[in-house]
């Protein structure tokens, strides 16, 4: 017979495996830190120019920041920051290296979501993130799963409850009560609100008195935050569930959005939500502060009934949703995109590519045309907790290195183009 506490005892020895993982994967202070880039990336897969053009331009200017050369090396290797005031300072054929960026627009929200395990969320998440910060932009993770898989490959292990999505939400419920409280009649009726009253436990959290920003940690990319999980904050469902009944007319699912709205709209480009393998609380409040709703799924019948349920379950939720007092928040929620990817595809499987068909017959123009494909190096980045960008093309054959990032280049450049077009109609900032 087992009990709670064989699965305590299961965990500690897990524990101590993560710690050796760390010690393989991270640095020796099990911090994990972020390579050097060759000035072959930087010029042909970074800022997309010649390598000779990029070497003649830092010739002609020594103030630009010059990278540094390995012990017994002749190439040079930039840090992130180097690359970014590359991109700041430089110009090619009269043109910026900037990343585009509408004018007077916050930052766009896009949700990786679907409630099927293994559909590659995380790994998408994380792909999307590195892929935009190498191409200039500001970027900030929100890991709405418990697993904390996205957490663990930013390099964050050591995460209080408190400081996850499920902290958002019970702040966001004291300070949208105390805002329910304070005002003295109803709009429609004008009478009386009922008086909502929380009890102790929730209010010596000290949460409501926490910052936005205070929810934001720093990671080895310096221009990816990140609001991180943990495997405590897989209570949230059960703890929000309780917080609905305290305060029935709180609007639970738009916490994180409310929470995102009181961060400097220029602070970041892109948010990006990883979102837990199911449609509850946490789930929810992801797709209701996202703009563009993104779908990875995998290449199999299987997946494709799965994402076709989920879909489904979804719109029957945000119905459902629609029918709540939500007082200033704008229902039906609409988003700008929604797009449906492909991941783990092998394009010279036949099912594959029969479900690649399946797939783009019934939602057609938005299937993302390039899917993730399967190769040794995707899986290496997931079993290390790194991306393909992450990992040294020396550490393989550059072939092996060189399709794996081709296949999220252009999943990324795909996605870019649709955040693009997305940003469009989003409201300008006053």
């Amino acid at each position: 017979m087992f009990s709670h506490t064989d699965l305590a005892a299961l965990q500690a020895q897990s524990l101590k495996m993560q710690q050796h993982i760390r010690r393989q994967t991270f640095s020796p202070e099990l911090v994990k830190t972020l390579r050097r880039f060759s000035s072959w990336e930087v010029s042909e897969l970074i800022f997309q120019v010649n390598q000779s053009t990029f070497r003649g331009r830092l010739a002609a200017d020594p103030s630009l920041p010059g990278g540094e050369v390995e012990e017994e090396g002749r190439q040079r290797w930039f840090s992130l920051d180097e690359i970014n005031e590359l991109r700041r300072r430089m110009k090619i054929n009269r043109k910026s290296l900037m990343p585009p960026r509408p004018a007077n627009k916050r930052a766009l929200r896009a949700a990786v979501a679907n409630f099927k395990g293994g559909a590659g969320k995380s790994t998408v998440a994380l792909h999307f993130a590195h892929a935009a910060a190498l191409d200039g932009y500001r970027v900030l993770l929100v890991d709405f799963d418990p697993q904390a898989t996205l957490s663990h490959s930013m390099g964050l292990t050591d995460v209080t409850e408190d400081f996850t999505v499920w902290g958002i939400i019970a702040r966001d419920l004291v300070r949208e009560t105390d805002k329910m409280n304070a005002a003295p009649r109803g709009a429609e009726s004008g009478a009386a609100l009922p008086v909502r009253r929380l009890p102790a436990s929730i209010r010596d959290m000290g949460l409501s008195d926490l910052r936005a920003t205070d929810f934001i940690k720093t990671t080895a990319w310096s221009t990816i935050d990140i609001v991180p999980s943990c495997a405590n904050a897989a209570f949230v469902e059960f703890a929000s569930a309780q917080y609905r009944h305290l305060n029935p007319d709180w609007s639970f699912f738009a916490a994180v959005s409310r929470f995102l709205d009181q961060i400097q709209s220029d602070a970041y480009d892109l948010v990006i939500f990883d979102c837990p393998p199911a449609i509850g609380y946490q789930s929810m409040n992801a797709v209701f502060a996202a703009d563009m709703l993104y779908i990875p799924s995998g290449p199999g019948y299987w997946e494709y009934d799965s994402t076709t349920s989920f879909i489904g379950q979804l719109a029957e939720a945000l119905e459902d949703l629609a029918a709540f007092p939500a007082g200033n928040l704008t229902l039906p929620k609409q988003f700008c995109d929604i797009r449906f990817l492909l991941t783990r595809y092998e394009p010279g499987n036949d099912l594959h590519r029969a479900m690649y068909d399946a797939f783009s017959k019934v939602f057609g123009d938005r299937l993302a045309e390039h899917p993730i494909e399967l190769t040794r190096a995707v899986e290496q980045s997931g079993r290390f907790l790194s991306s393909v960008y992450e990992i040294d093309y020396r550490d393989m054959t550059r072939e092996t290195w060189r399709r794996a990032r081709t296949t999220f280049d252009k999943a990324y450049a795909e996605f870019r183009g649709n955040v693009l077009a997305a940003w469009d109609k989003l409201e300008d900032e006053a």
